[in-house]
């Protein structure tokens, strides 16, 4: 009995030893079109020895500025985000090597893919410059097939410069896989979609739609924990909304702002929650140059917490480590990416000091 005690309590140590030992695997999505960055980057981040270490470059791919990672881990989804040329990509990621392996490129026939997402069965891309949403199959290789269905917004919203057409943002799953849900920036609206997973066609059909505040544009939102609350983050005005999602039905519960100042400009970028699901953070750019930090009360609404420095220009998007100690900031105008460690138990963010240089960091996500 002693044995076996010693046993557990060696292998608990050696546990924490390793997770005070995280070594970060990270992926970097960037433009490639400021003559700064080269295509996708791999890092490993070794936090506790203050190692940085750039694995790998994959090289070839105009602006693959927004990344998926598959499920099962074995693949990368990559846009090519461009006005001519648009497409979406597939690479085999050999976490081994730290690089990944180029499969094939298909056209996503709609201008300036932004954002990309998948199933195990689909890929799917929002098109900012086409105002629309591409899906394409996947093969078993995890190669990509041509399109299988297009999906054209229309309309427009009240802004003048920004929204007199179509800008689809986001699309991204539920977390049940049943609905895929669509950002559209141009027109002011979310749009719940049907996943038919089976179909060959229509795998995509209208479920279900919510106009959030005119002239605010949303572009990307989060979940909560238990998958029943969407946090959602608007572009042109700083608008933070709380929506109801139940059986596909959206509901707006409560509106904030990541605007505590009223003479910047905004042009809020990304949204994540924490691995426990207890606080929400979101960048913004503009002249904010800004992150801000929400806790989440038991019926999901959301209470302001800090709002902090990104340590750069242009915070586009961020990623929260697994265990959820740091934060990394990537900052698209000044070419970095600054991390920040994070109290677990108030959510507050600290600038650590340290940061990896990259040219024009869009996308990260961590393996």
């Amino acid at each position: 009995m002693k044995r076996i005690i010693i046993i557990i309590f060696i292998l608990a140590t050696t546990l924490t030893v390793f997770a005070q030992n995280q070594v970060y695997r990270l992926l970097i999505g960037t433009y490639t079109n400021t003559g700064k960055s080269e295509g996708v980057y791999s890092y490993s981040i070794d936090m506790k020895l203050a190692l940085i270490t750039q694995k790998s470059v994959t090289k070839g791919i105009t602006n693959p500025s927004f990344l998926n990672i598959s499920a099962d881990g074995k693949f990368v989804y990559a846009v090519s985000e461009s006005a001519n040329g648009s497409a979406a990509n597939a690479f085999l990621l050999d976490k081994k090597n730290e690089k990944l392996q180029f499969i094939n490129t298909s056209l996503t026939k709609s201008k300036g893919p932004c954002y990309i997402c998948s199933t195990p069965k689909h890929v799917f891309t929002a098109n900012y410059g086409g105002g629309s949403i591409t899906v394409f199959g996947i093969k078993p290789d995890g190669s990509l097939t041509d399109i299988l269905q297009l999906i054209q917004h229309k309309g427009k919203s009240i802004n003048s410069e920004r929204q007199n057409e179509p800008h689809v943002h986001q699309a991204i799953m539920t977390p049940d896989n049943k609905f895929l849900l669509c950002n559209d920036l141009g027109i002011d609206k979310v749009t719940v979609y049907n996943y038919n997973s089976k179909n060959d066609k229509n795998i995509l059909s209208p479920f279900d739609s919510l106009t959030v505040k005119l002239g605010s544009g949303p572009r990307h939102l989060t979940f909560s924990k238990n998958g029943r609350c969407i946090y959602l983050l608007q572009e042109i005005d700083g608008t933070l909304s709380v929506l109801e999602i139940k059986r596909g039905k959206l509901r707006l519960i409560q509106e904030t702002t990541v605007d505590n100042n009223k003479d910047i400009v905004n042009r809020s970028a990304d949204i994540h929650i924490s691995p426990d699901g207890k606080f929400v953070y979101a960048t913004n750019r503009g002249t904010a140059n800004n992150i801000t930090c929400f806790s989440t009360n038991n019926d999901g609404k959301l209470t302001f917490r800090q709002q902090i420095s990104s340590g750069g220009v242009g915070p586009r998007n961020f990623a929260i480590t697994p265990d959820g100690s740091y934060i990394f900031v990537a900052n698209q105008q000044s070419n970095n990416i600054i991390i920040f460690e994070r109290n677990k138990k108030s959510g507050i963010l600290t600038n650590t000091g340290k940061q990896i240089e990259v040219g024009a960091p869009v996308c990260l996500l961590f393996y």
